[in-house]
């Protein structure tokens, strides 16, 4: 029989913990459910702990510290993420385990974005911020991922034992969705409804700094995951800046045959040096990250043969 463990990260959760552990026992009977406690300071280790949960301590804070302390000490054949705050349904756990016990998924998606998110949703600018990433991702990445950042997830095992954990806070789950892309990871995802917390609840998230973040991210793993195409870019941008400046030198010249402007001369030539460069960089690097790939392949086929 499988093993499966539902993960709940949580700080500062009093108002819904109990409620989310019992429904979650609810449908997954024969889970184990795992509430690791990141420094809360009012009764959330108690309530986990009177409903039934195995309740660890994650001291470094931040949403990512918890979610990689868990993926290491956690050993299970599928693993459901799931917040603490009693926004996602747990009706929906039983379908996400089947995904990827039954059908194969390395990722299994609850979507609320094609549900309730955008009337459910409270807090301003998370509904334009969710379209942004959605858009920025698909587009990167030539993908079709309706929800990027939900915060509801089932994994494999071969998902959870080779993902490196990099992100610290709430930018885990952009982290997520884009090496599951860069890696070939088979992604599944199902609608779920949405609803806002409970009220006594309180979001840890901060609009415009966690956005930034975000952004950061999918930025920098774009550039890591996709060099080429990224450098090619930065290649263009500053190859076309050094046309637009030479151009009207150029023009000068075959008119009087002077270089007046011999500043801007040097610099047309500076920035078509860094294009070139920045080029060459993609190569090197582009063959770097294939040869990442083969390891990662190589590491998973040794992991299914141990088996």
């Amino acid at each position: 029989m499988s093993k499966v463990a539902v993960l709940i990260p949580c700080y500062n959760e009093e108002a819904a913990i109990s409620k989310v552990v019992t429904d979650f026992k609810a449908q997954l009977p024969d889970a184990e459910i795992f509430v690791y406690d990141n420094n809360s300071t009012d009764k959330t280790v108690e309530l986990a702990t009177q409903t039934g949960a195995i309740v660890r301590h994650e001291f470094r804070q931040g949403k990512g510290n918890v979610i990689r302390t868990m993926f290491r000490q956690i050993e299970a054949d599928c693993y459901i993420m799931v917040d603490g705050d009693d926004t996602y349904p747990a009706e929906a756990a039983a379908t996400l385990r089947d995904m990827v016990l039954q059908q194969g998924a390395d990722m299994a998606i609850g979507d609320r974005l094609s549900s309730t998110y955008f009337t459910e949703n409270k807090r301003p600018f998370h509904n334009t911020g969710n379209r942004l990433v959605r858009f920025l991702i698909n587009w990167l990445f030539k993908s079709n991922v309706r929800d990027i950042m939900t915060g509801y997830r089932a994994f494999s095992r071969n998902f959870v034992k080779n993902f490196p954990v990099l992100s610290k806070q709430f930018e885990l789950e952009t982290e997520m969705t884009i090496y599951a892309l860069s890696h070939n990871f088979a992604i599944k995802e199902i609608p779920i409804d949405y609803r806002d917390r409970p009220a006594g609840g309180v979001s840890k998230l901060n609009t415009f700094r966690d956005g930034y973040k975000v952004l950061m991210t999918i930025f920098t793993l774009f550039r890591d995951n996709k060099p080429m195409l990224f450098f090619s870019l930065v290649s263009l941008i500053l190859m076309i800046v050094a046309l637009i400046l030479f151009f009207p030198i150029a023009v000068e010249y075959l008119n009087t045959s002077l270089v007046p402007r011999l500043p801007t001369a040097v610099l047309c030539s500076a920035l078509v040096i860094c294009s070139i460069v920045s080029f060459g960089c993609g190569l090197i690097l582009e063959c770097q990250a294939k040869k990442h790939a083969q390891v990662l392949e190589l590491i998973m086929n040794m992991s299914y043969k141990q088996k």
